[in-house]
């Protein structure tokens, strides 16, 4: 029962409390009473709740988390597969959206707007110049199914502002941001995360490789930070024999649940070997988890971020939800994926890859030491794995720290390399597009201009951004011609060109195709 009883004048107000109630939550329940009663200053109760919700949220774990409304439509979409908007790929230059690629048969492609366009005004609103957040500018661009939205365009060689009126539309988002043969009878398949479209599209693209003569496969699961569990099995499955147990989950409250493989998938022969890295994290994990503890393939790189932790949501009728952990995720063999925490201390969780590159786990394996306790086997050949948080690999490959320089690291965080890209692709699009036929011509030809580099190195200056000696300079140059090369066959073709680029200097790539003798 709550008894509110004030006495005497305002200075001497009491609040009298009779707490009977047998639970926790009552006790709650009368200080949120308390305060939206009597506080001196007017209170948004909503707020008030949510904080209490989000205080008590953090004495958790680590991923039990609660969101708005707003928060959760923004957090599902990468993972719903779509959203709904006018169908382009852009970038903001000097304060201007720049039109990287309109959306195949999207609805801006449809009405005629153009790679290299510039959007300067939305309904009106002028959004080029005048410093508009980029999640502003998108929730002008985005909105329901159907409705128009009216761009005013700046296009090279036309003189003023053309309108275009669009009609938004579904657009759908890949997960599969890269799949080809990166060697004769050898694919190669890069997953961004596990959505719920991720199992088609890589049915898709093992399909179209397997016509293409492929045997064996590198998935690359690379900075992959997760998604639907559901997505990670059904793929995980592909390579599995019937019956074979692919990762099960179990809590307090939640009794052991086993998912299993039903076998006959597009990969159940061939190599396998998938690639991981310090930010694999999740669903990525399980698949990683389940293709070494089946001894089906090779995992090569790095250990993994180690998050497995099972949240279910709890929906509030305002759209709101919490992400409650409720179960661990385990491997075959009985590894549990996910790290240790101490509740109520996600800052020292968030410092997991400082402490891992402190002490040297990210570049010398001989830094990583098990815990005897943590020893598992391998279900059929009996190898030795551990347990303790993510999944070791089986082939370690060190962080290569002096591939990015200092300096091209200060060069990236002020957007410097991606603008002078987007700047000399826009210059210089009509040109390279009559030179260049095919991606395969211009793997073979193409070198970055040496004042596009230069102009990177004047504008880092103009920035204060300098190499500490020629040396560095030097080190720098050649990572960013091949970085330069891969963003510009990104912006003429897709994500697709850029990794076939970028993965042929990637040490992690290169010891997976190593792995299969090549």
């Amino acid at each position: 029962m709550l008894m509110l009883a004030l006495t005497g004048i305002a200075a001497q107000a009491q609040l009298k409390i009779n707490f009977s109630g047998e639970r926790p939550a009552n006790k709650l329940k009368i200080a949120e009473a308390a305060v939206a009663n009597l506080y001196v200053d007017s209170v948004d109760e909503s707020a008030l709740v949510e904080g209490a919700i989000r205080g008590m949220l953090k004495e958790l774990d680590p991923h039990s988390t609660y969101a708005t409304a707003a928060e959760v439509k923004a957090m599902n979409e990468p993972l719903q597969g779509n959203f709904e908007g006018i169908g382009v790929q852009f970038n903001i230059v000097e304060d201007t959206l720049l039109v990287i690629q309109p959306v195949v048969n999207g609805p801006s492609e449809k009405v005629g707007i153009m790679a290299g366009d510039r959007i300067v005004s939305v309904n009106d609103t002028t959004i080029a110049g005048v410093k508009m957040p980029r999640s502003d500018i998108m929730k002008r661009l985005r909105g329901p199914k159907g409705t128009e939205v009216r761009l005013g365009i700046i296009r090279r060689g036309a003189d003023g502002v053309i309108p275009f009126t669009v009609k938004r539309d579904k657009i759908p988002l890949h997960t599969v941001n890269a799949a080809y043969m990166i060697r004769p009878g050898v694919g190669y398949i890069r997953i961004e995360s596990f959505g719920s479209t991720t199992y088609r599209e890589f049915m898709e693209k093992a399909q179209m490789l397997a016509n293409q003569g492929m045997r064996d496969l590198i998935l690359d699961l690379q900075d992959n930070g997760g998604g639907y569990l559901q997505a990670a099995v059904d793929i995980a499955d592909e390579f599995l024999n019937g019956g074979d147990l692919i990762v099960y989950t179990e809590g307090r409250a939640v009794r052991r649940m086993e998912y299993k493989a039903r076998g006959g998938g597009i990969m159940a022969s061939g190599k396998v070997v998938i690639l991981v890295n310090e930010l694999t994290a999740s669903a990525a994990e399980i698949v990683s988890g389940a293709v070494q503890d089946q001894d089906r393939g090779t995992i090569v790189g790095r250990r993994t971020f180690a998050k497995g932790l099972v949240q279910r949501p709890v929906e509030f009728s305002d759209g709101s939800m919490i992400r409650l952990t409720v179960a661990h995720y385990y491997t075959p063999s009985g590894r549990c994926i996910q790290k240790p925490y101490r509740k109520g201390e996600p800052e020292e969780y968030a410092l997991d890859f400082e402490k891992r590159l402190k002490h040297g786990e990210l570049t010398n394996r001989d830094s990583i030491h098990f815990n005897d306790s943590l020893r598992y086997y391998t279900l059929r050949k009996h190898r030795t794995v551990y347990g303790g948080g993510g999944i070791m690999p089986d082939i370690f490959v060190p962080l290569d720290t002096l591939q990015y320089s200092y300096y091209h690291r200060k060069l990236a965080a002020k957007n410097i390399i991606i603008n002078s890209a987007l700047k000399y692709i826009d210059n210089e699009r009509k040109s390279l597009k009559r030179k260049y036929d095919s991606f395969e011509q211009f793997e073979r030809s193409f070198e970055v201009p040496e004042q596009l580099i230069d102009g990177i190195v004047a504008e880092g200056e103009k920035q204060g951004v300098k190499p500490k000696d020629d040396e560095e300079l030097k080190r720098t140059a050649a990572m960013l011609r091949i970085q330069l090369k891969a963003l510009v066959a990104r912006d003429l073709w897709d994500m697709n060109e850029y990794f076939r680029i970028m993965n042929e200097n990637s040490d992690i790539v290169k010891e997976g195709l190593k792995t299969l003798g090549l």
